[in-house]
């Protein structure tokens, strides 16, 4: 962070406007700024930004992690430690493993306006799997709205869901995988 400037603050202070002004979901925040127990030095966060205003972002946390009693939003959740999300929110045991990693909290802020927004989810996606793939992931997991399908098709990426259909606070969301080699080579062929 330290090599960053304000940009981590920034980043934080635009999941705030995004996920608590802009949703309603409550989530903990101080200082204007959203962050929580998955918000540690083992998390990679991906921020896009230009000139350090931030665009969007998203978390990467690798399933291996342990901070407390606490290691990734949705083996917590299975875990019975989360009251938000449901403990059956995977079909199957939550991955414990090098290269399985967890993509949370993924945005693009509002006024990046409609007319850039599929650019820069593009940009997003592929940065999220290149720094996975980096770290040594295969696959990205996520709890990820039903909108994700849709968004997925429209940037010519596919994702499987692992889980059931699940509604928390008025919104249907769903556990699901990409695995980031084939969505990688999806990037390749763009280039």
């Amino acid at each position: 962070m330290h090599e960053h400037g304000d940009l981590v603050p920034s980043f934080l202070r635009a999941r705030k406007a995004c996920f608590i002004d802009g949703l309603g979901w409550d989530l903990p925040c101080t200082d204007g700024m959203e962050f929580d127990q998955y918000d540690t030095p083992q998390c990679r966060w991906v921020i896009m930004h230009e000139y350090g205003e931030v665009l969007g972002g998203l978390r990467l946390m690798p399933t291996t992690s342990c901070c407390g009693i606490y290691s990734y939003m949705l083996r917590d959740a299975q875990r019975g430690l989360l009251d938000k999300i449901p403990r059956d929110v995977l079909f199957a045991e939550a991955p414990v493993s090098p290269t399985v990693w967890e993509g949370t909290r993924l945005f693009i802020v509002d006024s990046a306006g409609s007319k850039r927004r599929h650019a820069l989810q593009l940009a997003l996606f592929e940065h999220m799997l290149r720094s996975a793939a980096n770290l040594g992931a295969q696959h990205v997991l996520g709890f990820v709205p039903e909108a994700w399908s849709r968004w997925t098709k429209r940037l010519g990426l596919d994702g499987t869901p692992v889980g059931p259909k699940v509604t928390i606070e008025g919104e249907v969301s769903q556990a699901a995988v990409m695995r980031v080699a084939t969505a990688l080579s999806r990037f390749a062929k763009v280039a």
